[in-house]
């Protein structure tokens, strides 16, 4: 089977500085400071040096007192570790940044990465599954796997135990990316250390998370919105009615990307999710051939035809945004109104007053920031 095209069309992009990149850094390790609103921060500031010196005024309108920035000794610090580790900083602009990943308004400002970066610059399928794999479900990863390489698209995937893991060794030939929810020198788990150390040499192994980050719970979905934002497709292989697989599929899904799923017997749990997907609109997978099928021809990305812009001004199209002024008191009013006991979101949104689509986003972002918990039913409550 021919390879398909590569996503490697040249187009313009920023270089950075290392003191812009110890700036990006600094900014994205400060506290309370998550993607959507490193982004919003370059959008108002310009650059991320002023959004350094602008955080305690922000901070301060938001209820917070006394805030500092993150020192520039703990980024410094990150920077050697890195580069200890063999890892290289890729920032959201640069020619190494994934095209796909960056359109997200989530993307992540700054990544690790540990391997072969001309790999992020080629179309990519994910394909996610159950950590207790069933013998048939190892076999229908490695050969989709397998298969997907040889048709020129890289294999990305979370590393975690059982189907993961199999996609991984699958495709090491023909390119893996494998996403981690720690730092790109923190293998989890530890019995893929054998696989992380080939992919490292062979493909490579990516994070947004502070090198020597122990992964927690908060992590995986974080990770999950990667290996979906990276992929045209996400393939789940085998996956419970509740998974991080089915995760990652929803997130796939709100990104844009296709989402398809392998059938399973209904008697066997593991299938459950899969099934479930299918039902509701995913494409059924018998092999490779479906998922190209349902991706059609793999086109080269348009050319970001853009100036380079100052400190790493994110090159590509930003939305018209509210003052992150009225968000921090919009969260604040969110946080005002919520308790440990769960309330129904649509009765917070009334209580509010303020438009579901502006209040969604922010929920959102709170939940990242482990402010808020969702509960079954539609309830929201205080973290």
């Amino acid at each position: 089977m021919a390879p398909g095209p590569d996503c490697d069309t040249p187009h313009p992009t920023h270089p950075f500085t290392e003191q812009e990149r110890l700036s990006w850094l600094r900014l994205i390790r400060s506290r309370r400071v998550g993607p959507v609103t490193f982004h919003r921060l370059l959008a108002e500031h310009g650059t991320a040096q002023a959004a350094l010196a602008a955080l305690p005024d922000v901070a301060r309108a938001a209820g917070v007192n006394d805030y500092a920035a993150c020192p520039v000794e703990v980024a410094l610090h990150e920077m050697r570790a890195a580069r200890a580790a063999g890892a290289r900083m890729v920032c959201r602009g640069e020619a190494a940044y994934p095209e796909h990943l960056a359109g997200l308004p989530d993307a992540p400002p700054v990544l690790w990465l540990r391997g072969d970066a001309a790999l992020l610059a080629r179309p990519m399928v994910a394909l996610v599954g159950a950590r207790n794999a069933s013998s048939l479900g190892i076999r229908m990863a490695r050969r989709l796997a397998g298969a997907l390489g040889e048709a020129g698209f890289v294999v990305v995937s979370g590393l975690a135990r059982g189907i993961d893991g199999e996609a991984h060794s699958a495709a090491l030939g023909t390119g893996t990316v494998a996403v981690m929810a720690g730092g790109v020198d923190v293998i989890y788990p530890v019995e893929n250390g054998g696989l992380a150390a080939r992919i490292a040499a062979e493909g490579a192994l990516l994070s947004e998370q502070p090198m020597g980050t122990e992964p927690q719970a908060r992590h995986f979905p974080l990770r999950n919105r990667i290996v979906s934002g990276l992929a045209r497709a996400v393939v789940v292989v085998e996956a419970a009615a509740r998974s991080g697989s089915l995760i990652t599929a929803k997130e796939a899904a709100d990104q844009g990307r296709e989402v398809l799923a392998v059938p399973g017997h209904p008697f066997d749990a593991r299938a459950a999710g899969c099934n479930q997907l299918i039902r509701e609109g995913a494409t059924l997978v018998r092999s490779a051939e479906d998922v190209i099928e349902a991706l059609g021809q793999v086109p080269a990305p348009a050319a970001r035809a853009h100036a380079a812009l100052p400190d790493g001004v994110l090159p590509g199209p930003v939305p018209a945004r509210r003052p992150l002024a009225e968000i921090a008191a919009l969260h604040r009013k969110i946080l005002d109104r919520l308790s440990p006991s769960p309330v129904a979101e649509d009765q917070l949104i009334r209580d509010l007053a303020v438009p579901a689509h502006e209040v969604a986003p922010q929920l959102l972002t709170l939940e990242l920031e482990g402010r808020v918990l969702r509960q079954p039913g539609g309830l929201i409550c205080r973290a």
